[in-house]
């Protein structure tokens, strides 16, 4: 929670027209974001208080609502006054004291463009285009002013380390495949637990027994896991990244890519040591077919970590898909050196089969546009 530097108590998110302040309910003062104030106060402003900021040591007295660090004090002068105001260069906040705020008057409007183009002059078609514009500038700074996902219980998971999507995308149909198989997924695993050793050495995938019970093991080890932080986070990325690659191909297809993804990651390790006697269990060669699949066909997608300064202080840092998929991709290809070398008991090569076999269905299947089917309800995750 956000502290209030001046009475200590919590600070209340207050969404604004023009974007997210952070409003003391105790004492009235406020945090606003660098960005913000360009719009609310004028740029010339915002350029003053910036200027003395970072040419102003940071103090040790009123500490950032944010991150708790000193601010640098500086001067803005309005309307005949003096105001003190505390800057944090780390978090790029503005404290305002109570009523401080409120006493600044608006920036003087800019002179109009001769050239500029009254709206009411445009066509509606225009009109309405240039509205809808202006709605997703409005979203997108929203996003840059709050970037915090959309529902509350992606904390959770973000908390334990996992990304979490920022936006959740509604969907147009129920993805009846990724629940199902997640089910059964939860279900062997969880009844597995109760005897793992023996259900491993009989029905996971050994290099060197690859054939026994006619290659049965290709598929039984696919809903093996080796506990349950391995079960939870297999399963957390085969909901989150499997409802919406099902949704855009349909049932038919994901389970072909899951299939594919997992016999391709699961080759790929036997191919790398045949005479490995050493189990190899679980979804994730399958699950990274999907992951590929998902960064290539949406990668402006939102996703975000939590990180935490100090055990306190938490932020929220976002990418698009297609970059958190190269740094995927990079962890990988070490995880696999590791492996080959013997320092590492996790099948990167694995992930790197099913990931190769997600890149290549995509490759043919994002040649044709798939029509979801619209009668299905719309959900959100």
């Amino acid at each position: 929670m956000f502290t209030c530097p001046k009475c200590g108590s919590g600070l209340t998110r207050t969404p604004d027209k023009v974007g997210i302040f952070w409003i003391c309910q105790g004492c009235g003062g406020r945090a606003v974001s660098l960005a913000l104030l360009r719009q609310t106060i004028g740029q010339d402003r915002v350029r003053a208080i910036w200027s003395q900021a970072i040419s102003t040591p940071e103090q040790d007295g009123r500490p950032c609502p944010i991150c708790y660090r000193g601010m640098s004090e500086v001067s803005l002068g309005v309307a005949g006054q003096i105001l003190k105001l505390g800057v944090c260069r780390r978090c790029e906040f503005v404290w305002f004291d109570p009523a401080e705020y409120e006493s600044i008057p608006p920036p003087a409007p800019k002179p109009k463009d001769p050239l500029e183009v009254d709206e009411k002059d445009l066509p509606q078609a225009a009109r309405e285009a240039l509205a809808l514009y202006q709605v997703q500038q409005i979203a997108e700074q929203a996003r840059k002013e709050d970037p915090e996902p959309d529902a509350n219980w992606k904390t959770v998971p973000a908390l334990l380390g996992l990304p979490v999507e920022m936006d959740s995308e509604p969907l147009s149909r129920i993805p009846w495949a990724t629940f199902s198989i997640t089910a059964i997924i939860a279900v062997v695993s969880i009844g597995a637990f109760f005897d793992l050793k023996d259900a491993i050495e009989g029905f996971g995938l050994i290099p060197d027994e690859a054939w026994r019970y006619g290659g049965l093991t290709f598929l039984t080890s696919f809903f093996l896991h080796a506990g349950i932080v391995h079960l939870a986070s297999n399963v957390y990325f085969l909901i989150i990244f499997g409802i919406h690659v099902e949704n855009y191909l349909g049932w038919k297809r994901w389970l072909l890519l899951l299939v594919s993804a997992a016999g391709a990651g699961n080759l790929l390790h036997v191919l790398s040591d045949p005479h490995g006697a050493i189990p190899c269990i679980g979804a994730s060669g399958g699950i990274s077919g999907l992951i590929a699949f998902y960064a290539l066909k949406f990668p402006h997608a939102r996703l975000g970590i939590l990180l935490r300064y100090y055990y306190v202080y938490f932020k929220w840092i976002q990418f698009p898909a297609w970059v958190a998929f190269i740094l995927w991709m990079l962890l990988q290809v070490w995880g696999a050196y590791k492996q080959i070398a013997g320092f590492s008991n996790v099948s990167a090569l694995a992930h790197l089969g099913g990931t190769v076999a997600g890149v290549l269905l995509w490759a043919v299947w994002n040649k044709t546009e798939l029509q979801p089917d619209t009668t299905a309800a719309i959900l959100t995750m």
